[in-house]
């Protein structure tokens, strides 16, 4: 059987982990807000604190069903033009073309492989994040992505102080000078790429299956890409 990305019309969309069950925590969080509502209405008096636990328990419940509809249908989008990633903040979009390798992202400790629950993108330049990813994103994803960081710390795999956000104008390869929250972003691409040998970073629970498979599922895409290009 042939992998998908060798069918030149196949598009993959990918909902994420982190969105599933939204509706059916939403509803039963209604639910059971309803009902405890209606038990205070005869029971308050004998029953006060236990209530008070049970709204405050359907309202998290409401709380965290919403926050999982908010996000997107479709965390990821693969086909045989790009790969789009889609986050309540923004989206970054990179052609094929523009991605070096996709890998998992793991660490040896001693004798010990480490998984770390995110697949890495290497890019052949780092500029052409500049206009492929929404300013709103790439500056969430900085603070998303302090887990990288924390770990590299934690292991020795930078400095603290390379850790720190760094908010110095980045230069590209042009001589464009880029400020702001895209160059803090740029400057922390290059540190996570220096230890994880990775610039862009999807994190597990954005998949629907192991970091592995997808893995395998991206580069099969990638592969198809390159092979288009050999015989142009």
């Amino acid at each position: 059987m042939k992998s998908p990305a060798l069918r030149p019309e196949k598009t993959i969309k990918i909902k994420a982990i982190a969105r599933h069950h939204g509706m059916f925590i939403t509803l039963m969080g209604f639910i059971a807000l309803l009902l405890v509502t209606l038990l205070s209405s005869y029971f308050w008096q004998q029953a006060r604190f236990p209530l008070m636990f049970m709204l405050l328990t359907s309202g998290v419940a409401i709380f965290i069903g919403l926050l999982k509809l908010a996000e997107p249908q479709h965390s990821l989008i693969l086909n045989t033009e790009d790969i789009s990633f889609y986050h309540r903040h923004g989206k970054w979009q990179l052609s094929w073309h523009q991605i070096h390798n996709v890998h998992s992202v793991t660490n040896t400790v001693g004798v010990t492989r480490e998984e770390l629950n995110y697949v890495g993108l290497k890019l052949p330049c780092i500029d052409v994040l500049v206009n492929n990813i929404s300013l709103r994103l790439a500056n969430r994803l900085i603070h998303e992505q302090k887990p990288l960081i924390q770990y590299a710390i934690k292991h020795n795999l930078i400095t603290f102080e390379q850790g720190i956000i760094n908010f110095e104008p980045f230069r590209l390869k042009n001589g464009e000078v880029i400020k702001g929250p895209l160059a803090a972003f740029l400057h922390h691409c290059e540190i996570l790429h220096q230890t994880y040998g990775a610039h862009i970073f999807i994190a597990a629970n954005n998949l629907n299956s192991p970091v592995n498979n997808f893995v395998v599922l991206a580069n099969d895409y990638l592969n198809n890409a390159k092979e288009k290009v050999g015989y142009l």
